[in-house]
Order: structure tokens, then C-alpha cells, then sequence
């Protein structure tokens, strides 16, 4: 894999699809409108227009496309997949009680907690009109199934985050959760739409969710040794937010009696003193777990790529290909 990739396969995506993403924006923009509460475009506005990279309805576009579609249902489910992202991200914000988000105020911040708890429930209602609008019950299934399960790994992230005995198998549930129940609901609905086969349909599900799973893991690993100016975040937030992630899991896995003293007064008490992230990053750094977690990433990356080998030989399959390079390129 080339470290290096001239021209980013989220953009190329981009290029390839960006009739059909332009399709979904004017959609959005249509359907976020509400001539009775001026503040539901205002606050939508304000995220959805923030400058994401768009990538969950790429996906579900990419995924229709390479599987032969040539309807436009594949618009609203792209469009779907937005609101449904929009929406978490601004009930998560209000739960995180975050202050900043892509590096500008959050809507919660600029508006108040409640605007952004009603928009976001607003923005579910609008994803669930256009699915129907689909009139494909199967779809519907996908989605409503995804949606339920983006909450339930909210609310399971909420008692885990600072529990110790939080494992890896909850990790990989919050994860699912959080960041691949979409990914993966994306990729699906684009192949279900375009009447793809049963093994095709199973494919872009196992490739979403494996694509997921990698980010997140790539995410949580950059927190402790990424760059912050490329990341927008600090070294260590995580830890001073006290969120158990992977690379601290196999950490306290192995930790003596001592080490785990240490990890129950930062992490599930809170509290925290200068030198304790040194600390935490001396820990990872005896028992290896950056690298493990690195490995976990890479492996996660490389079923997404293996998931890919049944579907239609086509530019978008390559392209999602090295889409799963990318999301951990940034590891090396």
C-alpha cells in the first residue's frame, strides 16, 4: 500500500459520484426546510453544510452504482443516511456536552440543548419519510434496525466509558454501535436498492461494518499518537475524558495490581493529576497495546478489502478498496 496516495479515495468517490451527490445536497437542503420552525434549517443547517467529508451517503451511493442501479431511489436513501448521521451527532453533542465539533462552535453551543434534541429528532422524522418514499420494506427493516442499534450503543458507551470491566467484546459493541451500524447500513441499502444478490447484499453489509469498526479503532489509536493539527484533537483527550478505548482495554487487561490502581483513580474515579497521562502512555507503551491496536485496525481494514472480492469488478470497487486503506493509512 502506497503511504502516499496522491488523490484521496474519499475524494475520487467524490469525483466519480458527484452528480448523484449533488442530487442528495439539493435533497437535503429541500427536505431540512420547515415553514413552521425557522430554527430547524438554521441549527441543520449549521452541521449538515459544516464540510463533512459526506462519506456515509457516499457509501450507499458507491454501493448502488457499482451493483448496476440506475433508478434514483438510491439519492433518498443517501440522503436518509445523512439526517440519520446529523441527527446522532447532535443529541451525541448535547449528551458529551461538547463545545466544538469540525472545529466550530456546536449547534447545542451556539443555540441551547434543547433546539438541538428536537432538531435531531426532527431530522430521524424526515430520514423515516424518506425511506418509505423508497417503498421498500426490506430497506426500511435496514435502516430502522440501525437506527436502533446507533442508540443502543450510545446508551451502552454511557455505563461502559469509565467501567474497568468493560473488554473488548463490549468495545466492539459500543463501536458497532456508534460508528459501523451505519457504515454498514449505508453500503446495504445501496445494494438492496439496486437488486443486488443475496451474497452481494451480504458483502457490502460485512464491508461497511469491517470499514467501521476500523475507523473507530484508527480514531481512538490517534488520540494517543496522532498529530493534533491534523486530527482537531489533543493528544489524550480521550484519557482526560476518562472513555476507555482499545488501546487502555488491553492495558488494564494486563495490568498488575499496582497499574490497575492507577487506571480505577483516573479513569472510573476521575481522578486525574499532572503526570497521569505520562503515565497512561508509559503503561501502553510496556505491554505494546498502541502497536496491538494498531494491528486490530489493519486486520478490520483488511475484511473490508476481502468482503469486496464478490461484488461486480468496477472503478467505485477499487476505489472502496483503498477507502479501507485510507482509513488507516494514517496509522503508519
Amino acid at each position: 500500500m502506497d503511504q502516499v496516495m496522491t488523490r484521496k479515495p474519499h475524494e475520487m468517490l467524490a469525483a466519480t459520484l458527484s452528480q448523484e451527490l449533488e442530487a442528495v445536497n439539493v435533497l437535503i437542503r429541500t427536505r431540512m426546510a420547515s415553514e413552521h420552525a425557522p430554527r430547524i434549517p438554521e441549527v441543520t443547517a449549521h452541521l449538515v453544510e459544516a464540510g463533512g467529508k459526506r462519506l456515509r451517503p457516499m457509501l450507499t451511493l458507491a454501493a448502488a452504482r457499482m451493483c448496476g442501479y440506475d433508478g434514483d431511489h438510491h439519492v433518498k436513501l443517501a440522503a436518509t443516511v445523512e439526517f440519520i448521521h446529523t441527527a446522532t451527532l447532535l443529541h451525541d453533542d448535547v449528551v458529551d456536552e461538547s463545545a466544538q465539533r469540525r472545529g466550530r462552535p456546536t449547534a447545542n453551543l451556539l443555540w441551547d440543548n434543547k433546539s438541538s434534541v428536537l432538531v435531531g429528532d426532527y431530522l430521524f422524522a424526515r430520514s423515516f419519510q424518506l425511506m418509505v418514499e423508497t417503498e421498500s420494506l426490506r430497506v426500511l427493516d435496514i435502516l430502522a434496525n440501525a437506527s436502533a442499534t446507533i442508540a443502543e450503543g450510545e446508551v451502552l458507551q454511557m455505563t461502559a466509558a469509565s467501567n474497568l470491566k468493560t473488554d473488548e467484546g463490549i468495545y466492539l459493541q459500543v463501536v458497532r454501535g456508534k460508528t459501523a451500524a451505519l457504515f454498514s447500513a449505508a453500503t446495504e441499502v445501496g445494494g438492496v436498492i439496486a437488486g443486488a444478490s443475496e451474497a452481494q447484499v451480504k458483502a457490502l453489509f460485512e464491508y461497511g461494518d469491517a470499514l467501521g469498526i476500523a475507523f473507530q479503532i484508527a480514531d481512538d489509536l490517534l488520540d494517543y499518537q496522532g498529530d493534533s493539527k491534523a486530527t482537531g484533537k489533543n493528544v489524550g483527550d480521550d484519557f482526560r475524558e476518562r472513555k476507555l478505548t482499545l488501546p487502555v482495554i488491553k492495558a488494564v487487561a494486563q495490568a498488575t495490581d499496582e497499574e490497575r490502581a492507577f487506571w480505577t483513580r483516573t479513569i472510573e474515579k476521575g481522578k486525574q493529576q499532572d503526570g497521569d497521562l505520562e503515565e497512561a502512555l508509559a503503561l501502553m507503551a510496556k505491554y505494546g497495546t498502541l502497536e496491538a491496536t494498531r494491528q486490530d485496525a489493519l486486520a478490520w481494514a483488511g475484511k473490508a478489502r476481502a468482503a469486496l472480492e464478490v461484488l461486480p469488478d468496477h472503478e467505485i470497487r477499487t476505489m472502496l478498496s483503498d477507502l479501507a486503506d485510507y482509513v488507516v493509512a494514517r496509522l503508519n
